[in-house]
């Protein structure tokens, strides 16, 4: 019965803190607009990269993972005591994930969850994380294209837990609920990568962006 009473904390802890739009918070501190009106008007870390530079998207990146392993952390502790932390952690990282691309507090319009997935899955399969940190940096190396790197490092987690949790099904359509979500969030940057009319990293463009900023 314990758990009962758990479990709604546990979501509606992990939503709150997935509200927490870093993009939006960073670009109002250290630009003083909002990034929702700037580029692609996401408020994720790709489109302050390209609106603000290195720095911003630093933190950004950083803010948006550090919410969702706190409530991965807080999911697993509130779990941990009736023998479910790990799902605990689970169900809090996916509620992040959740307020991060719908926040309610900022109506609806938020990122697309890829570094509050990782978040997540730093707390809850840390070494299937350290596959899919240097998946994305390749593959963003390689096409300087986010979007790409990111469906690729969402499809790998999927590979890797039926691989690392084989046998385990409910983790396995865990993180086959995951990628959908990545998937579903991008669905814009997948129509356009199949018009071949997805946009790509300048990263000469956003050293000068960082540099313009320092010089400020």
């Amino acid at each position: 019965m314990e758990l009962l009473w758990k479990l709604p904390v546990i979501a509606i802890a992990g939503y709150l803190l997935g509200n927490i739009q870093t993009g939006v918070l960073v670009s109002r501190a250290m630009g003083h607009f909002d990034i929702r009106h700037r580029g692609s008007k996401n408020a994720g870390t790709t489109n302050v990269l390209r609106t603000m530079g290195w720095a911003p998207s630093v933190l950004t990146l950083l803010g948006d993972v550090a919410k969702a392993a706190l409530a991965s952390l807080l999911g697993l502790w509130l779990g941990g005591s009736g023998g479910w932390g790990d799902w605990g952690a689970r169900l809090g990282g996916l509620c992040a994930i959740l307020g991060h691309n719908w926040p309610a507090l900022f109506g609806f319009r938020g990122g697309k969850g890829i570094a509050a997935s990782l978040g997540m899955i730093l707390v809850t399969d840390p070494w299937i994380a350290l596959f899919l940190v240097p998946c994305q940096a390749v593959v963003l190396a390689i096409t300087h294209t986010m979007s790409l790197a990111s469906l690729a490092s969402a499809a790998l987690y999927a590979l890797l837990s039926a691989i690392f949790h084989w046998g385990d099904w409910p983790l396995v359509l865990y993180a086959l609920l995951v990628t959908a979500l990545a998937y579903w969030s991008h669905r814009g940057n997948i129509d356009r990568l199949k018009r071949n009319r997805e946009n790509k990293l300048d990263f000469e463009e956003i050293d000068r962006i960082s540099r313009r900023r320092k010089n400020t």
